[in-house]
């Protein structure tokens, strides 16, 4: 399985990928803002599962997530929302653009392993 960590924050970047590793998940890339996530997105694939913060500068994470929908290439791709915006209009907006998943942040090993359903 790979996925594609998306945050502006290097610090929860990292505590993802450590949780992800505690899971057994290695292959992780790293983006730091929507923008460069296309970037590095397309460089990587085939990428399983995109996790994908929400409030980041240059490109938002509901941006680059009606991007990666707008793209064919990208249909199989599972995009999990982590953020902290726990507004239910939030996340109604994130599913209808095409989110797999969502989840608020801070969360627990557990409910990512759930989500990525490993």
């Amino acid at each position: 399985m790979k996925i594609l960590l998306v945050d502006d924050s290097s610090t929860m970047r990292r505590i993802q990928k450590t949780q992800l590793k505690n899971l057994g998940v290695e292959d992780v890339v790293e983006a730091e803002d929507g923008m460069d996530g296309l970037k590095v997105l397309a460089e990587n694939m085939p990428v399983d599962t995109i996790l994908l913060d929400w409030n980041m500068p240059r490109m938002d994470g509901l941006s680059m997530l009606e991007e990666v929908r707008k793209d064919d290439t990208y249909k199989d791709v599972k995009v999990i929302m982590c953020t902290s915006e726990s507004e239910k209009t939030k996340v109604i907006k994130a599913l209808k653009a095409g989110a797999n998943q969502y989840m608020v942040k801070p969360f627990t090993p557990d409910v990512l392993k759930e989500k990525l359903s490993i």
